[in-house]
């Protein structure tokens, strides 16, 4: 099984910047989609992007115009890139494989283990 490390979070003020990255341990050329998740304390995981092996993107509501997904194949990796954070963006974020539309449109969550995430924090 593919195994993901997330990377890239950290403590930001609000309005800065961060990029995370998603390295898989083999090839994600072939995926359906790779999503970012990330789970607040006290909150369910959400969705917040995903992006199909063809380019296509999804993203929520909540960091649409601010939050951009992108994928390297060749490296079997995917980043988020986050700008102009907020605090509420505070979690920590995953990433996963999705193998279905509803994955893909956040109507369910990959039957996958999940990474151990990397923990971004928005405030001043």
């Amino acid at each position: 099984q593919v195994q993901l490390v997330e990377s890239g979070g950290g403590l930001v003020q609000p309005g800065g910047s961060l990029r995370l990255s998603c390295l898989a341990s083999g090839s994600i050329a072939s995926v359906f989609a790779m999503g970012w998740y990330r789970q607040a304390p006290g909150k369910q995981r959400e969705l917040v992007a995903a992006i199909t092996r063809t380019g296509y993107t999804n993203y929520a509501d909540s960091v649409k115009g601010r939050f951009t997904i992108s994928r390297d194949n060749a490296k079997n990796t995917v980043y988020l890139q986050m700008n102009s954070l907020k605090p509420e963006d505070t979690a920590v974020y995953y990433c996963n494989l999705q193998t279905t539309y509803s994955h893909y449109a956040g109507l369910s969550e990959p039957d996958r283990s999940w990474g151990q995430g990397t923990q971004v924090t928005v405030s001043s």
